[in-house]
């Protein structure tokens, strides 16, 4: 069978209504795989109305470490197509592709029919009638792992994980469903590839989604104190950090709206300690006045903005990169602060963490622009390392004589002082100021205050953690990008390599302050580049163009959600931007 896409992985999408539960089926083959030794990533489509309605479960399962969807999908196994029309865009299929549906939800529609794929009617529902608790999401899940190739045993570890913690009759029901599942796969001529043998051991490995990451970031960073109000996508870091919080003295405060959250951590840090709010774009417009009181206050605060599509309400459930501009630039006056994204769903931990180091190091506000596609996604990831740094703020301890809060320093950083430090009384608000704290309306006080805030972002030290750069030095084309998009630009770019196409890849994560001396470093030698990222107006390549010198010939490749970039397409944006 003529093979497409990526021949080192196996795609699958497990579709249903609200209830259905394809994205519990879909979880448990991921440990499944986990189990077996495998990579994978797995991510949900849903309607716009959040929880409910059709549903869709996409997973990658690999032998190596995976950041992006393939190309397209070898296996779609459907339980009925109830509403699937509303995100047929999504499920690429082909002439290669192999289509099983429950035989009593008829044949695929017509969204889903055109795109050409071969079709199979198995009675999912059927098999699971005999079995007392069984349900025809457990019956799908024997058929995808008969088909695509994983052991039984390693699908009862994932099964088992989910369903151990209820009782007996539960997990044997699931069990008794799975197995009549795979018996009935057996007989489908011509299946789907499968997956080829492990090649590592799964001990050391990590099955996590970027909220969590997040979230576990954070708490290594040293945040204490979580204020926030539930608003998807974000809503899982909350989930998870709550209990989390309460294991190292921490606590999370469910706040009545944003306004509230984001005045509730400014409190906390004010009083010594670590903060974060997490929200998405609807809830960071409502931060935007509160941002610049922590910057015009030098007040550390950290916020997660998981963006989705907008404007207003927008698209809740799809990732979009749309938020760039308001978090860059979207605070009212001078007001120098610090914008960094994730670029993988393990790194979702990294650069949350990186973020309150940076926060509480320089006394700003920092911003954290994560996405739908890495907050919500779950992939099966190395241990990611255990990073030393942790929040570090300059302290005014022992004072002698009048104290300056906002003394005017080399690096831009005054020692901050706790309340009920003795000596260290000061007025924090957001007006104007002088050294003490004292508002000012004075065209000095207001020039070394700006200077001062803008210049310890401007002489911080940001090491090499403000990009990830893959390249020998030696490439004359450069893909820019970053966040989410920088999973699918370095497997095209992996691809790209194979064909004898010399690429360099620059993914920042470091928005914002901008490093124009680094980047016009990390193209050095480079005649073209392609600058690629998920917005209609190329939000981030207008940043670019303000901020830095792009050598050569610029081609800018953007789009909006919720259709994500594929390996396939940008490969052969790659090879076009090189002739």
């Amino acid at each position: 069978m003529k093979q497409v896409g990526d021949p080192g992985s196996v795609s699958v999408v497990l579709t249903g209504s609200g209830g259905a539960g394809v994205m519990t089926a879909g979880a448990m083959l991921l440990d499944a795989a986990a189990a077996a030794g495998f990579y994978g990533l797995m991510t949900r489509s849903t309607g716009p109305q959040i929880r409910g309605g059709e549903a869709a479960a996409m997973l990658r399962l690999a032998t190596r470490p995976i950041e992006s969807h393939d190309d397209r999908f070898d296996l779609l196994v459907a339980l009925d197509w109830e509403n699937v029309q509303r995100f047929a865009a999504e499920l690429p299929l082909d002439v290669e592709s192999l289509i099983v549906a429950d035989a009593a939800a008829g044949s695929p529609p017509e969204a889903i029919a055109v795109k050409g794929a071969r079709f199979v009617a198995l009675p999912l529902a059927e098999l699971a009638k005999p079995i007392q608790g069984g349900r025809a999401n457990m019956v799908a899940l024997g058929v995808v792992g008969q088909l695509v190739g994983l052991p039984e045993a390693a699908l009862l570890a994932g099964v088992e994980k989910v369903v151990g913690r209820k009782h007996a009759d539960a997990l044997a029901a699931s069990v008794a469903a799975l197995r009549a599942g795979a018996e009935a796969a057996k007989g489908i001529a011509e299946p789907v590839k499968a997956l080829a043998p492990p090649t590592e051991k799964a001990s050391g490995r990590w099955a996590i989604s970027g909220n969590h990451a997040a979230g576990l970031g954070a708490l290594r960073g040293g945040v204490r104190f979580v204020a926030a109000y539930p608003i998807t996508p974000a809503t899982e870091i909350l989930e998870w950090m709550a209990p989390a919080l309460q294991k190292t003295g921490g606590v999370l405060v469910q706040a009545e709206d944003e306004l509230a959250s984001i005045n509730m951590i400014l409190g906390a840090s004010f009083g010594g300690v670590p903060a974060l709010t997490a929200t998405s774009g609807p809830g960071l417009s409502l931060m935007i006045e509160s941002l610049g009181l922590a910057v015009a206050s030098e007040v550390p605060v950290v916020v997660i903005d998981v963006m989705r599509g907008g404007p207003s309400t927008g698209i809740p459930t799809k990732s979009e990169q749309t938020d760039l501009d308001i978090a860059v630039n979207g605070l009212h006056g001078e007001a120098p602060h610090v914008v960094v994204a994730p670029l993988s769903v393990a790194d979702c931990l990294f650069t949350t963490q990186w973020a309150v180091h940076l926060a509480e190091a320089m006394q700003v506000p920092a911003l954290v622009l994560s996405d739908q596609f890495l907050g919500q996604a779950r992939a099966i990831v190395p241990k990611p390392a255990d990073i030393a740094f942790m929040a570090q703020r300059e302290v005014a301890r022992g004072i002698d004589g009048p104290y300056q809060r906002y003394k005017v320093t080399p690096s831009g950083i005054s020692p901050m002082a706790l309340p009920g430090t003795k000596g260290g009384q000061y007025t924090a608000d957001g007006l104007e100021h002088n050294a003490k704290g004292t508002p000012s309306s004075q065209a000095q006080d207001h020039l070394a205050q700006l200077d001062k805030r803008a210049r310890k972002l401007q002489l911080f030290d940001y090491g090499t953690h403000w990009a990830e750069i893959d390249g020998t030095g030696d490439e004359d084309v450069a893909v820019v990008t970053w966040g989410s998009s920088t999973g699918p630009v370095r497997e095209a770019i992996a691809r790209a390599r194979r064909d004898g196409t010399r690429v360099r890849l620059v993914a920042l994560r470091l928005l914002a302050p901008a490093q124009p001396d680094k980047l016009a470093a990390a193209l050095a030698g480079v005649r073209r580049v392609l600058v690629v990222e998920q917005s209609h107006s190329a939000q981030f390549h207008r940043y670019l163009r303000a901020w830095y010198e792009l050598p050569g010939e610029v081609v800018p490749l953007h789009r909006p959600g919720p259709l994500p970039f594929r390996p396939g397409e940008l490969h052969q944006q790659i090879l076009e931007v090189a002739r």
